[in-house]
C-alpha cells in the first residue's frame, strides 16, 4: 500500500520540480532587469545633479571672444566654483543675456573685467581699471571704438567684455551695462573640442 500511495505523488513532485525550474530563469531575468533599472536611474540622477550644480558643456557661437575662443568650440563650464566663491578678474564666464526676449533665456560667454567697486575706463583705445592701464594678454588688437567714461561697478554687479576688441564685434557691458552676479552661471575652465584646441582657459 505504501508503494501504491506514493506512486502518484512522485510524478506530481517531479512535474512541480520541472515547473519551478522553468520559472527560475524568468525570475532571474526579472531581478537583473530591476538591478539594471536601478543602476540607470541612479546614474541619471547623478548626471542631472552634476549638470545643474557642478558642470555643463557649452558651445561657442559667434566671434565675440576671438582670439581666445572660436565658433563651435566646446567648453567645460564649472558651475560649482561660484556656489562656493565669486567671479575674479579675467574669468571667462557663461551668463544670461541681459537683452534676452521675454520668456526666453539666451547665454553669452564673456570675460570678467570689473568686480564690485572697480572703476573701469576706456581711454585712447586702452583699458584702465582703478586708474591703472591693464595689459590684456588675451587680445590681439587695441580696443577699436570710442572712449568710455569711468564707470564704477556697483555692489553685486560685474563688468564683462568680449576678447574681440574690433569695432562692434562684441555686445557686452559697454552696451548693456553691468550684470548681476545671479546672471553668471559658471566659469569656462577648459576648451574640450576640437582636440587640437584642448587647453585650460
Amino acid at each position: 500500500m505504501d508503494g501504491s500511495q506514493m506512486s502518484p505523488e512522485g510524478p506530481a513532485q517531479q512535474a512541480g520540480g520541472r515547473r519551478a525550474k522553468r520559472r527560475q530563469p524568468a525570475s532571474r531575468w526579472l531581478r537583473e532587469l530591476l538591478e539594471w533599472g536601478k543602476t540607470i536611474a541612479v546614474a541619471l540622477i547623478i548626471v542631472l545633479l552634476l549638470h545643474f550644480f557642478v558642470f555643463n558643456l557649452s558651445t561657442v557661437e559667434g566671434q565675440s571672444m576671438e582670439p581666445t575662443l572660436v565658433e563651435k568650440e566646446w567648453l567645460f563650464v564649472n558651475k560649482l566654483v561660484y556656489l562656493t566663491g565669486s567671479p575674479s578678474h579675467e574669468d571667462v564666464v557663461i551668463l544670461e543675456d541681459p537683452e534676452s526676449p521675454p520668456r526666453a533665456t539666451d547665454y553669452l560667454v564673456k570675460r570678467i573685467i570689473g568686480l564690485p567697486g572697480d572703476m573701469i575706463e576706456i581711454r585712447d583705445h586702452q583699458l584702465y581699471r582703478n586708474g591703472e592701464l591693464i595689459v590684456e594678454r588675451y587680445t590681439d588688437v587695441e580696443i577699436d571704438g570710442p572712449d568710455m567714461a569711468p564707470v564704477v561697478v556697483e555692489a553685486g554687479q560685474y563688468f564683462v567684455m568680449g576678447d574681440n576688441r574690433h569695432a562692434r564685434a562684441s555686445r557686452d557691458s559697454r552696451s548693456f551695462g553691468t550684470v548681476p552676479e545671479r546672471a553668471i552661471k559658471g566659469r569656462a575652465d577648459l576648451i574640450l573640442w576640437p582636440i587640437t584646441r584642448i587647453h585650460k582657459l
